[in-house]
């Protein structure tokens, strides 16, 4: 069975880092495509980075540019976000999703993907 948890989401000041992780089970990241996602109740869900590790691909949303990095552990088959200096805007639920697609510059339409995570909630604050 498919299954992708995110973790790591809390409540933390702005400017500080949080590192958001998203573990597969029932597949191999090796494969797929990863990609962050983060939505607001009542706003459109919004494409925060990508991660292809078979041809080497990242994206960023230009928000988060030099402010997020997206990475992955093959040995643990988790993908992470690490967020540094957190801002009030980036408050959301956060998502991962995978796709057996090689997506490029389709990575910000979230229809894309095949599996989605429950979520884990960031909220910055102070």
């Amino acid at each position: 069975q498919v299954q992708l948890v995110e973790s790591g989401g809390g409540l933390v000041q702005p400017g500080n880092s949080l590192r958001l992780s998203c573990a597969a089970s029932g597949f191999s990241f090796d494969y797929y495509a990863i990609g962050w996602f983060r939505q607001v109740p009542g706003k459109e869900r919004e494409a925060v980075s990508y991660i292809d590790s078979r041809d080497g691909d990242t994206y960023y949303a230009d928000s988060v540019k030099g402010r997020f990095t997206i990475s992955r552990d093959s040995a643990k088959n988790t993908v992470y976000l690490q967020m540094n200096n957190l801002k009030p805007e980036d408050t959301a639920i956060y998502y991962c999703a995978a796709t057996l697609s090689r997506l490029l510059r389709l990575w910000v339409f979230w229809n894309e993907y095949d599996y989605w995570g429950q979520g884990t909630q960031v909220t910055v604050s102070s």
